[in-house]
This record gives C-alpha cells, sequence and structure tokens, in this order.
C-alpha cells in the first residue's frame, strides 16, 4: 500500500503496475484498446493505492461528466413528498447507478428557475437530461435544449408543440377510459371527476379518457379543476359537490386527489362506496390501506423512471449495455415508450343501491 500522504498520481499507477503512464489514462478513460492482462494489472494497482481520477481532467479527455440531470418542475415538498416524483426517482437511480453514472436532483418553480437550470445544463455541466413534471406554461427548457442538442428524455408525453424529443409515459388516456367505464357499469348516474392541471399531458389526456369513457353520459358541468395534491383534491370535490349535490361517483385524476376527495365527501356526510363510488389513479401504496381501500389505476412509476433513465443512456452511452427490462423491450432505437396501466378495483366502488 501506498503510505506517502494526497492523491495517488497517474505515474505512481503507473510505476505499481510497471507500465507507462498512457497505458494507466487509457484504462482510466474506459479506452477499450488495452490489452487484458495489461488492463488487469493497472486495475489491481488502482485497487490497491486507493486511486481516485481527476474528474475535470476526465472530462476533458473524454468530453463526458458521467453525470445526468433530473429536472422537476415542481417544489421539493411535492417532488420528494408524491410517491408518483419518489417511484420515478428511484427507477432513474436504479439504471444510472448501475451504469456507472451519477444522478443530480433539480427542482424549479418558475421560467427563471428554468432559465437558470438551462444555462448550467447547456455549460456542459452534465450529459443529458431527464424531465419530469412538464408544465407547458413555465417549462421553456425543452425547446431549448432541444435546440442546443442537449440529449434529453421526458416523463410524459411532451406538452409544447414542436418539442420532438423522446419521452417515457404511462397509458393515462386507456386507464381513466378504463375507470369511467368501470364506474358506468356499476349503474352510477351521476359521474364527475376531479381532473388533474390542464397545462400538464397527464392532465389532459386523463380527463380525455375519462370524456371516452362515459361517452354519452359525459356531462361537462360535473368536471371540477385539480392540481394533484391531496389538499387541491379535498377543496375540488367539495366545490364540486356544492354545484352538483346529486353526484354518485367521482374519478379522482391521481390517488392524493382522491384522499382529499375522501375527506371532503365524509365532511359533506356522503358515504364511499354506498352513495358516491369513488376511483383514483396511480395505484400509491396508501390506496390499498385508506377506508374504504380504494379503487385505482396502477401505473408502474419505478418501471417509469428506470425505462426513462435507458432511454437517455442508449443515446448518451451506446457503449453501454441496454438490455430488455421487464415489461418493456430493449429500447435503443426507440423515440417514446408508452407503458400499459391497469384497473385495480378495491371498496370504494360498489353498485348503485336499488332506487
Amino acid at each position: 500500500m501506498r503510505t506517502t500522504p494526497g492523491r495517488v498520481s497517474l505515474e505512481e499507477v503507473a510505476a505499481h503496475a510497471g507500465v507507462s503512464r498512457a497505458t494507466v489514462s487509457r484504462v482510466v478513460n474506459g479506452v477499450e484498446t488495452v490489452a487484458p492482462e495489461l488492463r488487469a494489472k493497472v486495475e489491481e494497482s488502482i485497487h490497491e493505492l486507493g486511486y481516485q481520477p481527476n474528474l475535470a481532467a476526465r472530462t476533458l479527455v473524454t468530453r463526458r461528466t458521467d453525470t445526468i440531470a433530473l429536472v422537476a418542475s415542481e417544489p421539493d415538498v411535492r417532488v420528494f413528498g408524491d410517491p408518483f416524483f419518489s417511484g420515478i426517482v428511484r427507477g432513474a437511480t436504479i439504471e444510472v447507478g448501475a451504469a456507472g453514472l451519477q444522478l443530480v436532483i433539480m427542482m424549479a418553480q418558475s421560467a427563471e428557475d428554468m432559465g437558470r437550470l438551462g444555462r448550467y445544463i447547456r455549460s456542459g455541466a452534465v450529459d443529458g437530461v431527464l424531465m419530469i413534471s412538464e408544465h407547458e406554461s413555465v417549462d421553456p427548457l425543452p425547446p431549448a435544449l432541444q435546440e442546443a442538442g442537449i440529449p434529453l428524455v421526458i416523463g410524459g408525453r411532451p406538452m409544447q408543440p414542436g418539442v420532438t424529443v423522446p419521452y417515457v409515459d404511462n397509458d393515462n388516456v386507456n386507464g381513466a377510459r378504463m375507470a369511467a367505464a368501470h364506474l358506468r357499469s356499476l349503474g352510477r348516474t351521476a359521474i364527475g371527476t376531479v381532473a388533474g392541471p390542464q397545462d400538464m399531458t397527464a392532465g389532459l389526456d386523463r380527463l380525455e379518457g375519462f370524456r371516452e369513457g362515459l361517452g354519452e353520459a359525459f356531462d361537462p358541468e360535473l368536471v371540477e379543476p385539480g392540481d394533484f395534491t391531496q389538499k387541491g383534491g379535498e377543496a375540488a370535490t367539495a366545490r364540486l359537490l356544492r354545484r352538483a349535490p346529486h353526484l354518485d361517483a367521482l374519478f379522482a385524476a391521481s390517488d392524493l386527489t382522491a384522499l382529499g376527495a375522501l375527506k371532503a365527501l365524509r365532511d359533506a356526510g356522503r358515504r364511499v362506496p354506498e352513495d358516491v363510488a369513488l376511483v383514483g389513479f396511480d395505484d400509491i401504496e396508501v390506496a390499498a390501506y385508506t377506508a374504504p381501500p380504494l379503487t385505482t389505476v396502477r401505473q408502474r412509476t419505478l418501471l417509469q423512471g428506470r425505462t426513462m433513465a435507458r432511454l437517455l443512456l442508449a443515446r448518451i452511452r451506446p457503449d453501454l449495455a441496454v438490455k430488455s427490462l421487464d415489461g418493456i423491450p430493449d429500447v435503443r432505437g426507440v423515440h417514446h415508450v408508452v407503458l400499459p396501466v391497469e384497473l385495480v378495483v378495491r371498496e370504494s366502488t360498489a353498485p348503485a343501491p336499488a332506487p
């Protein structure tokens, strides 16, 4: 082992391994032309001496930072408190870490924040970007990165016209269609929804699927806008009940929205499912433990995060092996992936009571 203090140099590794400094540099920078026996000697010396490469110098040689940014257009309390976001982050972290790269999380709440992050990203600080929770009104980043040629993958179908970057989405339209059709099949006749934000494709697509699932039974007066949060779901449900006290079924565009709806329904003296059948969207862990357990549309956010990372890695690091994941094919050469969803029926829905 090395006994002198300070950073271990390439020269010391080369002397220990009995090879040239250039050979050590090629091994450290992942050049594949080094003979296997020499590579093994260098790697053994690196391990024994505890050598750590100078990342700044390595970046100059490889033109890579080995860092990926995950950008969310939300406050940190939502990113770390909403199970949807935590699933995406966990999935992306798994894949980026397995590839030997670093993931940095960045949050922005305004166009000014996005501009600042955009300047940082365009400076070459990261190799690519994963973006979640894109909002139409405050997100100048996707078109700016697309114009700058910086690899970008979005979680969800891109909101802005002209943005043609790769994306990974869940089948929001079909999921909401199944939810609405399920409520209608129970004999419910006044079926409303607390919709998601209409400046996000998930909000738009779930409202469209709900409309399709109801068909002629769709009533625009029974649509109340929400924001995918528990507090917003409670307030929106209360507004909807004041306007439509005859409501007998409700589709909440997210499970957190449904949790808020449960409270608003209880406060209004409405029983679930006897008076109002309730369906959510996401199948977060707590959905199975609400009172009553929540019927919901299951989406696989962990898989979505993993797929987003793989889609990006296939573009910025084609040298890395990109195997298929359970539930999706090999993503090399794929522009976008739409993951299937499924309806999970629990006790919050039941047939309408007999007249």
